[in-house]
């Protein structure tokens, strides 16, 4: 089982890699800057490629998190800064050595009209990932939200990567408490998720999973992380389940988990690695 967690880099990128090694971890993930701007960074690059040494050395998986305000139906406002801040993201990424850099699914922008959104985010991303020639690619992750919400399905990721000029530099992460949330996954149909998602090639294109338990039932909407051991609604088998599939075989998995429920994430890691590391 690759298994890691969200890392700062309140210590550099190679400061955030030696931490990941600290706690046992095979993969992490860690935002390439200020996680609350969509200012572009300049960046040091020595420690970036430390970074990626150090990571390769050492055969460490590395994804990072785009900015909070990263939105891919942005307001006219918005749109440049966005674009620059991505690929600012993206350079930063490569730069460190990340297979990929995880970007939110958009959200509606116009009730009446559904489709608007979905252009906007195929006009966003094509505009960023033509001028983007590295090999970090961008991971479109599930929303939570209710049923029907942008963003819950995987025929909505799929046909957004499909419709985009520049689809072989898209790929997905799976949120398990988005899609739990959203009733994507309930809990009993994995078997269901994993063959939709073979079909529609949706698999073929996963680069990175959170590892998330909910704080509420499935199908609510709320996007509330949990600890994946007693702390959520989703159960033990049925976190086996998934993580056992062949279908997510070789996918880090990345912790998203609250630091304030009287856990480490040292030790969330020896309880995963203990539970399902083999």
């Amino acid at each position: 089982m690759r298994l890691g967690c969200h890392i700062s880099i309140r210590n550099g990128y190679l400061g955030a890699a030696k931490h990941a090694i600290s706690l046992n971890a095979s993969a992490y993930q860690f935002f390439p800057k200020n996680p609350r701007s969509l200012s572009v960074k300049d960046y040091d690059s020595l420690d970036a490629k430390s970074c990626k040494d150090f990571c390769r050395e050492r055969n460490l998986i590395s994804v990072t998190h785009t900015p909070y305000p990263t939105s891919l139906t942005p307001t006219p406002d918005k749109k440049k800064a966005v674009i620059d801040s991505l690929l600012n993201d993206l350079e930063i990424s490569e730069a460190c050595g990340a297979i990929g850099t995880v970007v939110h699914f958009g959200s509606r922008i116009n009730p009446k009209d559904p489709l608007s959104s979905y252009q906007l985010m195929i006009e966003m991303l094509d505009e960023v990932l033509s001028q983007w020639e590295g090999e970090c690619k961008i991971l479109l992750e599930n929303n939570a939200g209710v049923r029907g919400s942008m963003g819950t399905s995987l025929e909505e990721l799929v046909q957004v990567r499909n419709l985009c000029d520049y689809s072989e530099k898209i790929g997905f992460c799976l949120d398990t408490c988005h899609a739990y949330a959203s009733g994507l996954w309930n809990g009993e149909n994995w078997a269901e998720v994993a063959e939709k998602g073979g079909e529609l090639g949706y698999f073929e294109h996963l680069y990175v999973i959170h590892l998330n338990n909910c704080k509420y039932p499935s199908g609510e909407g709320k996007d509330r992380h949990a600890n994946i051991f007693g702390k959520g609604f989703i159960q033990e088998d049925q976190f086996t389940e998934l993580i056992q599939s062949f279908v997510v075989n070789d996918i880090p998995f990345i912790l998203e988990t609250p630091n304030e429920e009287g856990i480490t994430k040292a030790e969330e890691i020896e309880q995963l690695l203990k539970k399902w590391g083999k």
